[in-house]
């Protein structure tokens, strides 16, 4: 099998043109629904929902969701992280001596595990709420829908292991997940999506990779299409991840090259975890026959911030 995307022929589902896709945009959006409303749809999520999401602990297995710090380039790593020693101890008495290092990364792209705060994207111009992104981000960062408003996250998670209901691998880059295979999904395994939870969607894209290499996921990746979205609206959902970045690419949508990033973070206020590695996860699901867990994600505090790195963590 290729490892080229372009060889392999994925379903991306219907086209879907401007107009309808701005309908849809409204008939999702939930502007003025909560305060503070730079938190958006995680206002959602109580000391009830975490009590809940607690609950699920059985084993007490810990599976961290994040990537290995990326400092190679490649064609889905066009900005590596950095990572270099500050100090290798190499100094004079008095003891100890002591190895500092630096990190840095320019981690909205496809080679950091991240979450996107509500500040990262606009559409037509907008933040979620309505705000104008000109006028809210600037150099100095965002004065609304910073990622230290969101502070550490704690729900339910569900994985939709849409690869392992499909008894596949992985899916083919360019390969959408429409509201049906969600459905068939929850039904699969066993799991129901609700209120508060945090859904995250298993395309297989770090297995593909380890076995036939990288390829460039901005030119073709499996995540959802944007007919799912009116369903996650609908359940009430607090966060959305994927081990891809959540959209279909090549974009289904006209003049829209990230349609489901603007339908959940700027229409629903809904944070995003990309680049997962759900692999461990899926494998750990599996072999505890459940679906559901408890969640942890912990955003660096960074004032006017978009986002930040993370290494989330399920535990089972």
């Amino acid at each position: 099998m290729s490892s080229n995307p372009t060889d392999v022929p994925g379903d991306g589902g219907p086209p879907v043109s401007r107009r309808e896709f701005d309908a849809l945009f409204e008939a999702v959006r939930t502007w003025g629904r909560w305060a503070p409303a730079d938190r958006g749809a995680w206002n959602r999520v109580t000391a009830d929902h975490v009590r809940r999401a607690g609950a699920l602990v059985r084993s007490g297995t810990v599976v961290p969701l994040g990537r290995p710090w990326d400092t190679v380039s490649g064609p889905d790593n066009s900005k590596p992280a950095l990572h270099y020693m500050s100090d290798l101890g190499d100094v004079e008495a008095p003891e100890p001596s002591t190895h500092k290092d630096f990190i840095g990364a320019d981690y909205h792209g496809k080679g950091v595990s991240h979450l996107d705060a509500l500040s990262h994207i606009a559409y037509r111009g907008q933040l979620y709420g309505g705000g104008t992104a000109r006028e809210l981000v600037g150099a100095g960062g965002a004065r609304f829908g910073a990622v230290s408003a969101l502070g550490p996250l704690v729900t339910r998670g569900v994985l939709l292991d849409l690869p392992a209901v499909l008894g596949k691998p992985w899916l083919e880059p360019g390969q959408a997940v429409r509201a049906a295979d969600v459905l068939a999904a929850e039904a699969a395994l066993g799991v129901r999506i609700g209120e508060g939870d945090a859904v995250l969607l298993r395309v297989g894209r770090f297995r593909r990779r380890r076995e036939l290499g990288a390829w460039n996921p901005d030119a073709a990746g499996a995540g959802f299409h944007v007919d799912a979205m009116p369903l996650l609206a609908e359940r009430g959902i607090a966060l959305l991840g994927s081990d891809g970045d959540n959209d279909v690419r090549p974009s289904p949508v006209e003049g829209v090259r990230s349609p489901v990033h603007a339908l959940a973070v700027t229409a629903m206020g809904v944070p995003l975890l990309d680049n997962l590695d759900l692999e461990a996860l899926s494998s750990g699901a599996a072999g505890a026959g459940r679906h559901a867990f408890l969640l942890l994600v912990a955003p660096l505090n960074i004032p006017g911030g978009t986002g930040s790195p993370v290494n989330p963590v399920a535990v089972l």
